[in-house]
């Protein structure tokens, strides 16, 4: 059994994510990660791309990330920079064969930087550190208001032809529900990020983000107006993707908020 200094975890144990593209060294990491006191789970990624997609797919679960740096395509540093624009991102750790990367690593705010080849009790700190880490933001966060809210602009990270993009959500003009996925809508094209739409109606609802139907959510400050058609409401939105106003149906039971919602807006306005 190996032995560690990691402290008793007052907040259960810690969800982890081993990342790197070498099959030995990713099983190396996991089982000693495993072996730590303080770590409940260890879950793994061959690659940077899978490591994002995990996290978004467990959102606020992932509590660290024990990641290498160079990797194909998106690399740890990347990887870490991504992460660092998120409203709750989960500690980084690097794991590296390389030693002249520690500066930049620091920069990105990663709680640690572990050369290779691994010792377990050069590790335990590590954990120890994310522990610590941890207990400090239960302690010092507080729920965020309106304004920090509108303030922060989360961003979003998307896969294109293997590539990853990331998009403001401040570019965002409207989200269209597609199954367990959404596709966020800007004025230079549309992203399918796999968030359902009530999971970003949620966090994104002090941001200016109204669901105004079952399949849509919408910026209010980008709605130039509304309409009736027929026996139905539409909602106006500014100039989409081919340079042409959106329309998007309003369905009755959000009628009645998204007109009281524009009549606030425009007083606070004035």
């Amino acid at each position: 059994m190996t032995q560690n200094s990691s402290p008793p975890n007052r907040h259960g144990p810690l969800t982890v994510l081993a990342v790197d593209d070498e099959a030995p060294a990713l099983d190396e990491l996991a089982y000693l990660l495993g072996n730590e006191e303080a770590v409940g789970e260890v879950v793994t990624a061959a690659d940077a791309t899978t490591a994002l997609r995990v996290i978004k797919d467990r959102p606020d679960t992932i509590d660290a990330v024990f990641l290498d740096i160079n990797m194909p395509g998106l690399d740890g540093l990347e990887l870490a920079g991504v992460l660092a624009a998120f409203a709750n991102p989960p500690a980084v750790v690097f794991v590296t064969a390389h030693d002249d990367r520690a500066v930049r690593a620091f920069d990105l705010g990663a709680v640690d930087y572990l050369l290779k080849p691994l010792r377990a009790q050069r590790l335990s700190e590590s954990v120890r550190r994310v522990v610590e880490l941890r207990e400090q933001r239960d302690v010092s966060t507080t729920p965020p208001g309106p304004t920090a809210e509108a303030d922060s602009d989360e961003v979003i990270a998307v896969e294109m032809g293997g590539a990853t993009t990331l998009v403001q959500r401040s570019a965002v003009l409207w989200v269209e529900a597609e199954g367990d996925y959404s596709r966020l809508h800007t004025e230079t094209g549309s992203h399918l990020v796999r968030i359902p739409i009530s999971t970003l109606e949620n966090r994104w609802e002090k941001a200016g983000f109204l669901r105004v139907h079952r399949s849509y959510l919408v910026l209010l400050r980008r709605v130039t107006g509304i309409r009736t058609v027929g026996s139905g409401t539409v909602v106006c939105l500014g100039p989409g993707q081919d340079g042409a106003p959106v329309e998007l149906p309003v369905s009755r039971r959000h009628t009645r908020e998204l007109k009281d919602r524009l009549v606030r807006s425009s007083k606070q306005g004035r």
